[in-house]
């Protein structure tokens, strides 16, 4: 295969290479028999009496409205992109609504592919202000100054209090763009500056701005806070960008990052770093212990991982038309191999380090 056509296969999702991988049981078929690498993760939290893992009180609804991206990361765990048509109905958020009208839950993340462009987005965010519910929005920054609707959205996010975690895996154009596609870098910079300008990341304006890191290889993330530093200090001197904290999150081995690393041939390397940085602290605090995944579908997950690989909640509420709060609360959490990357080291999660 030319260099060409493998750098723009790189740049498609695996369902529109009709990649093997683009099947989640495919993957859980590699990661559990074909290649398992390790103590089992099970086995790994017996080892420290933390087996089973089960949830504590839920406290936040994180909901992917849709797999459609203007973006096709290598690393991205949910296989988004531009050719991805799942795309979350206005009745599955209704659903989602009803559910939250139930609970007490008080945060929703809504995450994609670019939540942005479910064509149902803004209304939904407007549904979720009336409850008095903090929305979160996971942003790639580009869909952000892509076109002349899109660049009213940040405005939308300062008058409804959303808070804004956008993707930002270094402050380096070589690195992101090596990373997230040409020219991601000037954009998503283009997109920070009209964020802070509205007050975004500036010191008590309560507007929240946070960004993501995540490596651009098949390693661990440096410590957080120092991290963190860096980030400020670059990102304020280069491009006068201000934001309020920097989340650290680890790749884990699905999806387009488990192709990128057996690529490579790196899968084993890769596995070893996660098996034997296993930080039982890290395994404390995950983020499936207090969050429900639903998907495009209204399917619930325990995480958005799990979600990714089709794994549904071990419950009779496996569906958000279905939601039971109390069923839900008795239940085990589904464990794979995968799950050593939120336990590895400082631990991993949607909010960044655990420990």
């Amino acid at each position: 295969m030319s260099t060409s056509t493998e750098k723009k296969e790189k740049l498609q999702s695996l369902q529109r290479r009709d990649s093997y991988l683009a099947k989640a049981p495919n993957q859980i078929q590699l990661l559990e028999k074909d290649k398992l690498h390790g103590t089992r993760f099970s086995d790994k939290l017996k080892e420290h009496n933390q087996f089973p893992l089960r949830p504590t009180k839920l406290e936040i609804l994180q909901v992917n409205v849709g797999y459609m991206c203007d973006l096709t990361c290598e690393h991205c765990h949910v296989d988004a992109g531009p050719t991805r048509k799942e795309i979350m109905t206005k009745e599955t958020m209704e659903d989602i609504l009803k559910a939250i009208d139930k609970t007490d839950v008080k945060t929703v993340d809504l995450t994609g592919g670019a939540p942005e462009m479910n064509p149902h987005f803004i209304w939904f965010v407007e549904e979720l202000t009336k409850r008095n519910v903090q929305t979160i929005v996971r942003s790639n920054l580009t869909i952000l100054v892509s076109n002349k609707k899109f660049r009213t959205y940040p405005q939308f996010f300062k008058d409804h209090g959303v808070e804004v975690i956008a993707s930002m895996p270094c402050y380096t154009q070589d690195n992101v763009d090596k990373q997230r596609g040409s020219g991601v870098f000037n954009r998503s910079i283009e997109a920070l500056k009209v964020l802070n300008e509205l007050g975004y990341g500036m010191a008590d304006s309560g507007l929240n701005l946070h960004l993501v890191y995540n490596p651009g290889g098949p390693s661990l993330p440096p410590e957080q806070k120092s991290l963190e530093n860096d980030y400020k200090v670059r990102l304020k001197e280069d491009w006068n960008i201000s934001f309020n904290n920097l989340y650290t999150i680890t790749n884990l081995p699905i999806s387009r990052f488990l192709d990128f690393i057996l690529a490579a041939g790196r899968y084993e390397e890769y596995m070893d770093k996660l098996v034997n940085a296993y930080n039982p602290v890290a395994a404390e605090n995950v983020m499936c212990k207090n969050t429900i995944s639903v998907d495009w579908q209204g399917n619930l997950y325990d995480c958005d991982f799990n979600q990714m690989l089709q794994l549904k909640v071990a419950s009779k509420s496996r569906h958000i038309s279905e939601f039971d709060e109390d069923l839900l609360a008795d239940r085990n959490i589904i464990l794979g191999q995968h799950c050593y990357g939120c336990t590895a080291g400082a631990g991993s999660s949607c909010q960044g380090a655990t420990t």
